[in-house]
C-alpha cells in the first residue's frame, strides 16, 4: 500500500510541477529523449550540472540558470537565480543552502553549508558555513549559530 501511495505522489508531483520534471529529465540523461516530449519541463529553466545531491527544490524556476560544479543536499533555489561560471570555473554549493529570488552566484567559489543568500545578492567570494548574506556585493549580515 505504501508503494502505491508513493508512486501516486511521485506521479502527481511529476504531472504538476514543470521544475520537478526538468530536474528529473536532467538526471535521466539520454533516456529523457523518450519521455521529455510527452510532458515538457520548464521552458526557461537551464540546468547544466553533473553532481546534484538529493533534495534539490527549484521553486518557480522561471528564468533560472544553474551551472555549478556541485550542489549539495537540500538546496532550495527560487526564480530568476543565476548560478554560473566566470569564464573559467563554476561554483560549488554546500548542503542546506537557500538561494532567494534574483540572486547571482558567480565564479569558482564555495558556498558553505546552512547558508541563506538574500534576494538579488551578487556572490563573487567564498561564503562560510551558517551565515546569511545579502547585498551587492554580498556581505555577511547575520550568523545562524
Amino acid at each position: 500500500m505504501r508503494l502505491i501511495r508513493s508512486v501516486q505522489a511521485i506521479f502527481i508531483v511529476f504531472a504538476s510541477y514543470k521544475e520537478f520534471r526538468s530536474v528529473v529529465y536532467k538526471r535521466l540523461g539520454k533516456i529523457r529523449i523518450l519521455t521529455s516530449w510527452i510532458i515538457k519541463g520548464q521552458d526557461c529553466l537551464y540546468i547544466c550540472i553533473k553532481d546534484i545531491e538529493g533534495g534539490l527544490i527549484i521553486q518557480h524556476g522561471f528564468s533560472t540558470i544553474i551551472n555549478a560544479k556541485k550542489i549539495g543536499k537540500n538546496c532550495h533555489i527560487y526564480q530568476q537565480v543565476t548560478i554560473g561560471f566566470n569564464g573559467t570555473e563554476s561554483p560549488i554549493i554546500g548542503d542546506n543552502v537557500r538561494i532567494c529570488c534574483g540572486a547571482k552566484v558567480i565564479g569558482g567559489i564555495h558556498v558553505g553549508n546552512n547558508v541563506v543568500i538574500g534576494a538579488n545578492a551578487v556572490v563573487c567570494k567564498d561564503i562560510p558555513d551558517n551565515v546569511v548574506v545579502a547585498g551587492v556585493p554580498a556581505k555577511i549580515i547575520r550568523n545562524l549559530q
